[in-house]
């Protein structure tokens, strides 16, 4: 029996035995081998295809278009960037990543198109792991459907979660608050701040075995399910946010399924409609701000933003400029967010968008 077989088989027992108290450890230890196999097949196929498409990030953040073949992904991108992608109407028009910057509130957005996801690229199927290595550097991920029919729109859907989710990508979640430090000896020692209803301790030591780790110290600080502990030891997850586009609404029939989707948006890249919110959308997800810089007794430069991610502080203005800022750093003074107009403040500070910095550094 090769690996995917495997997967097969102990999916399909996963799927006909009921979860309660007393198969609960079972299943756990089901789960943890599958994660395994999965793994395993992802390594086994990176061996063959290579490397994947290299694709350096640039600019401020990086947003990918995911989704089936001849969806309208290369239309989007030409809508909303200065790319140039090849359209037809017709399956696998993009071969290769096509990459396009969105400028948008002073910010430089790198946009990838990739080629068309379909059923099994987990496993490497359609250049899956050459698919699946440019997701891994994304900061956003837009999940494209086709709106025309809904039906087709809701399978595409579900496949392409379920793909990004057997290859280790959790999109719109955070990292379960699970801490593992591995020993050399003294067995396993788990405990929990929280009551854990999903999970026990017997079937989390279980899970940790079933990964070879027989020696470590458990902290569990959150009611996690099998599935998030089993994401806690593995340590090639990816979390990051993501945008259901529904697109060719002009060619929709109902629209009403869309609408209970979380974070979906419905667009016609051919006709233009909603691409304006969409990109405000974007911005949200992307969670960036925008900081405009100073020199003393002159005016700020309102035309070009230092580009930040939210919760960024005077540090991290420092760092974008150059290290050296940091180095010789005295204090700054920030008008926008502070308690009154050229507050001095220091490293900490916490920026909000739009304030205006005014770096003062040693010479």
């Amino acid at each position: 029996m090769d690996i995917q077989e495997e997967i097969k088989a102990i999916e399909e027992e996963i799927r006909k035995t009921p979860y309660n108290k007393a198969t609960q450890f079972h299943i756990g230890k089901l789960k943890a081998k599958l994660a395994k196999l999965r793994q395993d097949l992802q390594r086994k196929t990176a061996k063959k295809v290579g490397l994947g498409y290299g694709i350096r990030k640039a600019g401020d953040a990086t947003v990918l278009l995911v989704g089936f073949p001849s969806v309208g992904k290369s239309t989007l991108l030409n809508r909303i960037t200065r790319a140039d992608s090849k359209i037809g109407e017709y399956d696998f028009t993009t071969l290769n990543v096509i990459p396009g910057v969105l400028e948008y509130r002073g910010a430089r957005i790198q946009v990838l198109d990739i080629p068309g996801v379909v059923e099994g690229v987990s496993a490497g199927k359609g250049r899956g792991k050459e698919i699946l290595s440019v997701v891994r550097n994304a900061d956003l991920a837009l999940i494209m459907v086709d709106a025309s029919d809904t039906n087709k729109a809701m399978k595409q859907l579900s496949v392409i979660e379920d793909e990004l989710y057997k290859a280790g990508f959790r999109l719109n979640k955070r990292p379960p608050d699970v801490i593992i430090k591995k020993r050399n000896s003294g067995g396993i020692n788990a405990g929990s701040a929280v009551k854990l209803t999903k999970i026990s301790i017997k079937a989390v030591k279980s899970i940790l075995q079933e990964f070879k780790i027989n020696n470590a110290e458990v902290t569990i600080r959150e009611d996690v399910t099998q599935d998030q502990f089993i994401d806690s030891v593995m340590k090639n997850r990816v979390y990051i946010p993501s945008i259901i586009v529904a697109n060719k609404v002009d060619l929709a029939k109902e629209s009403r399924a869309f609408r209970k989707i979380k974070k979906c948006i419905l667009v016609s890249s051919l006709k233009g409609t909603n691409i304006e919110r969409l990109k405000e959308m974007i911005w949200d997800e992307l969670k960036l701000i925008r900081v405009y810089m100073k020199k003393a007794g002159k005016k700020p430069d309102m035309e070009e933003p230092i580009i930040l991610k939210r919760n960024s502080t005077i540090r991290g203005v420092c760092l974008k400029i150059h290290r050296d800022f940091e180095e010789n750093f005295k204090f700054a003074r920030v008008w926008g967010s502070s308690k009154f107009p050229g507050q001095k403040i220091g490293l900490g500070y916490v920026l909000k968008d739009k304030d205006v910095v005014e770096l003062h550094i040693s010479k």
